[in-house]
């Protein structure tokens, strides 16, 4: 007679949801591109990035130093905010038996700290849009239906002169 074997209810390593320990493996082999860009996560870092972005005056007026560590800042961001989730997860910051913090918290404090050193690297001042060149200005101007044309813009000639009279 064979023996039989009790099976676990639940596998060992799953969590509730499908798919994660392949994400993580593959987040951890190739990086953050393999994040698929449908995810609220996804959508997230993006909305991150492009606000981070525009505080330095737009995707035009960033260099590629800057978008290097643009691109660092994000998924350090990503990093940090996943470790808060874990952390808010477990019942106490420190192992009573050790009367000790556990060690993701120091971990936590690292990636909290490099974050904070990208920001300063890009500045935490927000910055304006580049101005845009005479021309393409109006260019866009004339283009428009209802701009008024340059003649009625103008004060006329007879006033600039008498005002300039008026000067000391």
């Amino acid at each position: 007679m064979k023996e039989q074997v009790q099976r676990r209810k639940k596998p060992r390593g799953t969590t509730t949801q499908p798919g994660y320990w392949a994400a993580k493996r593959a987040l951890a082999r190739f990086g953050d591109h393999v994040i698929d860009g449908r995810s609220r996560v996804a959508h997230a870092l993006d909305e991150f990035r492009d606000e981070l972005l525009n505080d330095l005056g737009g995707a035009e007026a960033v260099s590629q130093q800057q978008r290097v560590i643009v691109d660092l800042a994000v998924r350090t961001h990503l990093m940090v905010q996943s470790v808060d989730n874990y952390l808010l997860s477990l019942g106490s910051l420190v192992n009573r038996r050790k009367r000790a913090l556990w060690p993701v918290v120091r971990e936590r404090a690292a990636l909290a700290d490099s974050l904070a050193k990208y920001m300063t690297m890009l500045g935490l001042e927000k910055r304006k849009p580049p101005a845009k060149p005479l021309r393409e200005f109006l260019a866009e101007r004339s283009a428009s239906p209802d701009a008024p044309s340059p003649d009625e813009d103008a004060p006329p000639a007879e006033a600039s002169a008498n005002e300039a009279e008026e000067l000391p």
